[in-house]
């Protein structure tokens, strides 16, 4: 069962799952299709496309396989692609009437992408914004706090919106980054937590989507927690569980994961919410309090 309120954007349409690269490689369209299907009715309400490195190195790829998702679903589609020539032609592809009217998704654009913003002038489009980065002085910067990154969506949404006078705020996912707890030693999931608040509490950004991606956050820890449980999809549902309520509400995550809200005694939530407020040493010592009974 999913959470009330929360969207799924499926992920797995993505080479960086090994099963869907060799669905890629194999050219199995048939494949590709149930893929599609699995995760929509597992209650995606969005699929994500992407086709990696095989976008760019076979034209038309990405198009093709654009139109085959599109014969099996009717779910709106997240184009992913930094290349503007091949973006361009997968949504010129993209046909809202197999997508119940739903526009399309770029994902995404961001400081380092911002010519990618040409693109929404082809058709209506609803955007991804990755807001952990920002211009200083014409360099891209990484964000170091939640009031960066929620300046960073400001800035970017407002000129979004000025460029395309018909998007609207309920247009925009501002993509907060969820950063791996193994290596967060400078308080980068507590930056995404405060940049969710801001974002959710600023009145000029009413009906903007916040979400982030859950894959990154388990990675390098192992299976099971102290406790026995399910050490990394706990980690998913503890995040979710402390992002909800302050304005988080959709994710790029696997449909299927069976994502749910933990009690507030639950231990692997309670350790997350010790470790999100620790830097340096202190943080990754308290990462290894999860799993290994000797810390």
């Amino acid at each position: 069962m999913s959470i009330s309120g929360l969207t799924i954007i499926g992920e797995r349409i993505n080479p960086g799952f090994r099963s869907t690269q060799t669905l890629f490689e194999n050219e199995d369209w048939a494949g590709l299709q149930a893929l599609a299907i699995r995760q929509a009715k597992a209650g995606a309400r969005y699929l994500n496309v992407n086709a990696g490195v095989k976008a760019l190195t076979s034209p038309g790829f990405l198009v093709e396989l654009v139109r085959r998702i599109q014969e099996a679903v009717d779910l709106p589609l997240s184009l992913d692609c930094p290349d503007p020539n091949v973006l361009e032609a997968a949504l010129g592809a993209y046909d809202p009437d197999k997508a119940s009217g739903g526009k399309p998704v770029i994902n995404s654009i961001a400081a380092s992408r911002w010519g990618l913003r040409e693109i929404l002038k082809i058709r209506p489009c609803k955007v991804i914004v990755m807001a952990a980065e920002r211009l200083v002085e014409g360099h891209v910067v990484a964000c170091k706090t939640g009031e960066q990154v929620h300046a960073s969506a400001r800035e970017m949404i407002g000129a979004l919106k000025t460029e395309n006078a018909s998007m609207r705020n309920d247009d925009f996912f501002v993509d907060v980054s969820i950063s791996t707890l193994a290596a967060d030693t400078e308080g980068l999931i507590r930056m995404a937590l405060d940049a969710i608040r801001l974002v959710h509490d600023d009145a000029d950004l009413q009906g903007v989507h916040i979400m982030g991606g859950l894959s990154n956050l388990p990675q390098h820890l192992p299976a099971k927690a102290v406790d026995g449980s399910d050490l990394k999809h706990q980690l998913e549902c503890a995040f979710l569980s402390v992002a909800m309520p302050l304005g988080f509400d959709t994710v790029l995550g696997t449909p299927w994961r069976g994502y749910a809200l933990l009690p507030h005694d639950k231990f692997v939530l309670r350790k997350f919410c010790e470790i999100i407020d620790l830097h340096g040493y202190d943080a990754l010592m308290a990462v290894m309090e999860l799993y290994d009974k000797a810390a």
